[in-house]
């Protein structure tokens, strides 16, 4: 299909991403040119993303989640950014939807400089399969806690809860180290697609996650009772 100007499809990876995006911060902020970013309202997760489409404007969407959920119900949506106040959903010439943009103050959006990691620690990879055990033994034992433990000349990742000694514990084997170090982190900040990532952690309570088969990258913050050496 032909676009006129000022007029956007999104590829069915671009769609994946942004579902993935509404986990972490319900409204976003899309800004003009070929890159995705959005913030937790907490400030302890921001992501970004380089995609295929050309974003022609600036605006703001409030529910992202409404929003999928509207595109989906078409089958070849085509938006329609000829109006400020608004874009257009249609498919064809029949169906179509008016959606109104939101205002951009009231969306928690970040910052417009790209962060960097403060030093680069602690660095391992994280391959698929072990990332989605790991999510799925939090979720059948209940516990919220993720640690990067260094022990031993080998880096664990822990699934437990700090506050019960007696809780159970899930752990894999990442990498080894020489250092010794235990880097905390709430599972529930843990909102990253599926895949293989390089992980790289600072004694400065950030961490960052990038999936190696999307141009796409996650900070996450540790929490305060990490420790280092």
């Amino acid at each position: 299909m032909k676009l006129r100007p000022h007029n956007m499809n999104l590829s069915e990876k671009t769609f994946n991403l942004l579902k993935n995006f509404s986990t972490i911060n319900q409204s976003i902020l899309f800004k003009k040119g070929s890159t995705l970013r959005t913030m937790s309202v907490m400030k302890n997760i921001l992501a970004e993303a380089d995609i295929e489409e050309e974003i022609p404007q600036d605006f703001a969407i409030y529910d992202l989640v409404r929003f999928l959920n509207g595109i989906s119900l078409l089958e070849e949506p085509e938006l329609d950014f000829t109006n400020d106040s608004h874009l257009t959903i249609r498919d064809g010439k029949s169906k179509r939807t008016k959606y109104f943009f939101a205002d951009p103050s009231v969306i928690v959006a970040p910052p417009e400089k790209s962060i960097e990691l403060p030093t680069e620690d602690v660095s391992f990879t994280l391959n698929s399969n072990d990332l989605t055990h790991l999510l799925k033994a939090s979720a059948v034992y209940g516990l919220p806690d993720l640690s990067a433990v260094g022990e031993a000349g080998v880096v664990k990742l822990v699934i437990r809860d700090k506050k019960n000694d007696t809780s159970d514990v899930t752990s894999i084997i990442v990498g080894e180290t020489d250092k010794e170090f235990c880097f905390n982190f709430k599972i529930e900040n843990i909102k990253i697609l599926p895949g293989t990532y390089k992980v790289d952690i600072s004694e400065k309570l950030l961490s960052r996650f990038i999936n190696e088969s999307h141009n796409l990258t996650y900070y996450i913050a540790l929490e305060p009772d990490s420790t280092f050496g």
